[in-house]
């Protein structure tokens, strides 16, 4: 099998794992996100809107929105960076690519963490996405420019042992699950 052929078999797997962790997902799955973010106070970051069966960031991302700015990612183009709309509670969202909600008239920030979606990880910080790559061309951009950390926000059973990345995928700095905090 080549690299594609290894990544759909994983990303396949990964969906039907995921998608049993969130059928019977805990309440407050983003109680460890919220912890980790208190140490951040008024730092930029970025969130997402959860889509399909991704662990929900938001009870995390509204907590942090009290204390400093938080945006959501917005897809301007394939094989382009993600930008960021500032993002607020109970601020007006529209359907983006994808599915996910965007903010409408958007005000775009830089943010210095970056909350990360994934199918799968290993604990030595690799993610596999969905495969558009947006997020790795986003981070390699951002830390060119600055330390920018990448956590990776998923259910504990989306991890994996062995996952089929490239060169360009860029690392997670920490993963954070239902469960806890883990630092490659």
């Amino acid at each position: 099998m080549d690299l594609d052929e290894r990544k759909a078999v994983a990303r396949k797997e990964a969906f039907a794992l995921r998608k049993a962790a969130y059928d019977t997902r805990p309440p407050g799955a983003a109680g460890h996100l919220s912890s980790l973010l208190a140490g951040y106070r008024s730092v930029p970051l970025s969130g997402y809107m959860p889509i399909r069966t991704e662990i929900n960031p938001v009870p995390a991302m509204e907590e942090a929105a009290a204390h400093g700015p938080v945006s959501v990612p917005v897809i301007i183009a394939a094989g382009q960076a993600l930008k960021f709309a500032l993002w607020e509670p109970g601020r007006a969202m529209q359907d983006g690519p994808f599915g996910a909600k965007i903010p409408e008239n958007p005000q775009f920030i830089e943010p210095e963490i970056v909350i990360v979606p994934l199918v799968a990880f290993s604990r030595s910080g690799g993610r596999l996405g969905y495969g558009g790559g947006f997020y790795d061309r986003t981070l390699e951009e951002l830390r060119a420019k600055r330390p920018t950390l990448a956590i990776g926000f998923a259910f504990a059973a989306q991890e994996a042992e062995d996952l089929p990345l490239e060169a360009t995928d860029q690392p997670l700095d920490m993963i954070v699950t239902e469960q806890g905090v883990m630092t490659p």
